[in-house]
């Protein structure tokens, strides 16, 4: 049997998730049943058995769930949804034993109150598992068994069963210290936007917890990013036990395959701050490789890890302030400042703000990564200008709601053309 499923990931990775689908289909489902379907801005379609949505939620690096269609309708108001949710067989799928979550999200919707269509959905589910079975599901907005999505826009209503539970993004592995600055998923799909592959040197000079260098050796070792962690659809009915099973062992064992083999990796990282590079080792560790090399260097004094060319990839703190403890050369090692409010770090000069920093890691790029290609997020704009690099081509991505470019640097000798002393314009 054959459902719809509909993928969300980060706004600006809908083609990379696309073409991770299509690499999921051909290599990890055996000829099962996957039709893809259409991208739209904040996701893709596709239509599959359980095994692909099962097979999506433990492989995919980029999406953000895997949402199972329900039903879809014109509406009018409120209560055309509570009837479309009312009709739908809910006790196919779960009982009043689980509790339950709905969210809702809506384009253009001419509603006035979200939060009133929400409270509809979740009357009507919870009228039809009484009108069934006699009994009523609990409400559980923090840890649902159960979580069920409405999607409008202006006409229509959509209704979803979630399959992933808790958020894609959160593999299991990452040491839980308050709010990541760099999403899993979309650092994953930064990786798959640079183009590279295991073979060629990978380089994060600012790897903080170390999520780019993370997600990319689990890509080189072949280790599942769902494999430690759970999933919705294994609370829900008629879920594929059998085929289920045979996934999870199949990534289980790729996974001690990885721990016990001796692969070298071109995978590197420094940071600035120890603290943070031991985080990142406890991270690494609990994702099941050992750890990477890293050196603990100001990002202003980096030089190339590896012989040959590579490609860097950097999430420097933007919006944000470095707090630069004490003098010395460019390359001493400095601390950051805990911010006690989230647990990210921020970066600051005195009062100015970070051009003497951008420009020094500027001159580092073009006088010593000759040959290689940098990747850069930032939601500031004008970065191209305070390293005084020409980008080669830019990438609008979300961080959340934050919207960044991923701005791509080619390090080719006597192509790259420095800016004049001053000009921080760039193109938008």
């Amino acid at each position: 049997m054959s459902f719809d499923f509909f993928i969300p990931c980060p706004r600006g990775l809908e083609a990379a998730l696309a073409a991770e689908l299509t690499d999921i289909a051909a290599n990890r489902l055996n000829g099962a049943a996957f039709t893809p379907g259409a991208q739209v801005p904040g996701g893709v379609h596709f239509r599959g058995g359980w095994p692909a949505g099962m097979a999506v939620n433990l492989h995919s690096r980029i999406a953000s769930r895997v949402l199972l269609k329900i039903a879809e309708r014109p509406y009018r108001n409120e209560q055309d949804i509570y009837a479309l949710a009312l009709e739908q067989r809910w006790e196919q799928w779960f009982s009043a034993n689980e509790t339950l979550r709905v969210d809702t999200t809506a384009i253009k919707s001419p509603l006035r109150s979200l939060e009133f269509a929400t409270l509809r959905v979740k009357d009507a589910v919870c009228d039809r598992l009484r009108d069934v079975s006699g009994a009523r599901p609990s409400v559980d907005t923090a840890y649902p068994d159960v979580r069920v999505f409405v999607f409008l826009t202006a006409t229509e209503c959509t209704l979803y069963l979630d399959t992933s539970g808790e958020p894609l993004f959160k593999r299991g592995w990452r040491l839980d210290k308050g709010a990541a600055p760099l999403r899993e998923n979309l650092a994953a799909g930064i990786l798959r936007l640079t183009g590279w592959t295991p073979d060629v040197p990978l380089y994060d000079p600012m790897c903080g917890s170390g999520t780019f260098l993370a997600e990319a050796t689990q890509v080189a070792l072949d280790i599942a990013p769902g494999v430690e962690r759970r999933f919705g659809f294994e609370k829900l009915r008629q879920y594929d036990v059998s085929a289920w099973q045979a996934l999870k062992s199949a990534a289980i064992d790729a996974k001690r395959a990885a721990r016990g083999g001796k692969k070298h990796l071109q995978i590197y990282g420094s940071d600035i701050s120890g603290d943070m590079l031991e985080k990142a080792r406890a991270n690494f560790e609990r994702a099941g490789f050992d750890s990477i090399p890293l050196k603990q260097l100001d990002a202003r004094g980096m030089t190339p890890p590896a012989a040959g060319p590579g490609i860097l990839v950097a999430n420097p703190p933007y919006g944000e302030r470095i707090e630069v403890r004490g003098r010395g050369p460019r390359g001493e090692v400095r601390t950051r400042e805990r911010d006690s409010r989230d647990d990210t770090f921020h970066r600051a000069h005195a009062d100015a703000p970070d051009a003497e920093f951008f420009q020094a890691l500027g001159d580092a790029l073009k006088q010593r990564f000759t040959g290689w290609h940098a990747f850069v997020l930032t939601s500031d704009r004008k970065l191209p200008g305070q390293l005084r690099l020409r980008e080669s081509a830019k990438t609008p991505l979300f961080n959340g709601a934050l919207e960044c470019r991923l701005f791509r640097f080619d390090l080719i000798a006597g192509s790259v053309r420095q800016r004049p002393a001053g000009d921080t314009n760039a193109a938008s």
